[in-house]
């Protein structure tokens, strides 16, 4: 039965690393990995094994994240329709390559921390093709883009997938992860843009364009500022009222849903068709949100029949370093999505108490929970489909692989290990 599952799983997410040849997009094999694994769970489980009971307590867990995400989308696209985004855009008009890697990077880097690393890659490939007409120097900023969004994210419990399922899983906490990963997070974004700095010379030609809004300036704040309030509330939410994240993040929706009503309660039918909340639903990435049940559906069957923790004792005895373990975690994260590495390490490790013999690693704010954050969210910048956003880059800017892999694979690595050791040699003073 283990080898059948696993088998299923091995070959499902083959089926998700070829999405771009077999032109299948990756939800369908993730769900019929899913799906099959548990599948073959209850059909061939003994009569002492129930694997509903085992379905059933890993669910709460699964829904909670997908629920997350469903909400944290759902603001961020009711803010990107009507067009909140452009209060931060506008204010960008230098002409100065150099200048304006370091805006847009430092920009992707903050906002990757408040939103999430994926709508901040797909924002900023948008302001990037209204500032840059040329397509070479436009495919050097959305690759910088990839690696600061992946930087930014990994600091933030709601700025990349792993990090958000690692504070729902009760393994680190926001003080911890804000904290302890900031510096190593700069450091990892600081050292490839350092680098390609030096290499871009001059001004970019002057840009003339023009653009019509379906909001007024004042709405367009009112509406950001408000969205931007909710998502950096949830953690607040989570820590006064110990209720799941989600919860947070579903009160923000309805917060949202009711202030655009408000403001928009004068137009038309026909005027407030795109700029609805039932029109941001329309364009949630619900093929995204299904692919993470699939993945995590299968990673939760791996850990139920034991395959997980065999896993975790094999490499403790092959590799008694654990922070190499994690360095390694993370450079996989750049072939594999590194969403079910991070769900796979949560089954394979359990949470310590503070008192525990291992509590410096395993510990809730441990050393192995954090460095995981850090190296599982910024190890996928090295190919340009190990991470979420590297892949919308790749499809809205059409940047080929092996392109990718010359110019920016090395940048990306030595930035990953610099942010890495920066970690290790800041950990005793914490």
């Amino acid at each position: 039965m283990e080898f059948i599952i696993i088998a299923i799983f091995v070959m499902g997410y083959i089926l998700i690393t070829l999405e771009h040849n077999l032109k299948v997009d990756k939800a369908a094999p993730a769900l019929l990995l899913g799906v099959l694994t548990w599948a073959v769970y209850s059909l061939m489980a003994g009569h002492d094994v129930h694997p509903l009971h085992e379905l059933e307590h890993h669910l709460p867990e699964i829904v909670g994240i997908l629920f997350f995400l469903l909400g944290a989308m759902t603001i961020v696209e009711l803010i990107d329709i009507n067009d909140g985004f452009h209060v931060i855009t506008s204010r960008i008009n230098t002409r100065n390559k150099r200048k304006l890697l370091w805006i847009i990077c430092i920009l992707t880097f903050f906002m990757s921390a408040t939103l999430d690393n994926l709508t901040t890659a797909i924002v900023m490939a948008s302001l990037l093709r209204k500032l840059i007409a040329e397509k070479t120097d436009r495919l050097i900023f959305a690759s910088m883009v990839v690696i600061s969004a992946n930087a930014g994210g990994a600091w933030s419990p709601i700025g990349d997938v792993t990090t958000t399922m690692l504070w729902i899983g009760e393994c680190i906490s926001v003080t911890g992860v804000v904290t302890h990963l900031i510096i190593p997070s700069i450091v990892c974004m600081l050292v490839p843009l350092f680098i390609m700095g030096t290499r871009l010379k001059g001004d970019f030609p002057p840009l003339e364009f023009a653009t019509s809004y379906k909001t007024t300036e004042t709405e367009r704040k009112i509406i950001l500022f408000t969205g931007v309030a909710c998502l950096i509330f949830v953690p607040i939410f989570k820590t006064v009222t110990h209720l799941p994240p989600f919860m947070g993040m579903f009160f923000g929706v309805g917060v949202m849903w009711v202030l655009t009503e408000l403001v928009h309660k004068q137009k038309t039918y026909e005027e407030k068709s795109d700029i609805s909340i039932f029109h941001a639903l329309e364009k949630v990435d619900m093929a995204s949100v299904l692919f993470f049940f699939g993945i995590l559906a299968g990673v939760a069957c791996l850990s139920s029949i034991g395959v997980l923790k065999s896993v975790a004792s094999w490499l403790e005895t092959t590799i008694p370093n654990l922070d190499i373990v994690v360095i390694a975690i993370g450079a996989l994260s750049s072939i594999v999505d590194n969403v079910p590495l991070v769900a796979g390490a949560m089954k394979m490790y359990d949470v310590v108490g503070a008192d525990a013999s291992n509590a410096l690693y395993f510990a809730a704010d441990g050393k192995f929970w954090e460095f995981l954050a850090y190296c599982a969210g910024t190890g996928g910048s090295m190919l340009i489909i190990g991470s979420a956003a590297g892949v919308a880059i790749m499809g809205i800017e059409k940047i080929e692989f092996f392109w990718y892999l010359k110019n920016f694979s090395f940048l990306a690595f030595i930035g990953y290990i610099a942010g890495a050791i920066t970690y290790l040699l800041m950990f005793p003073l914490f």
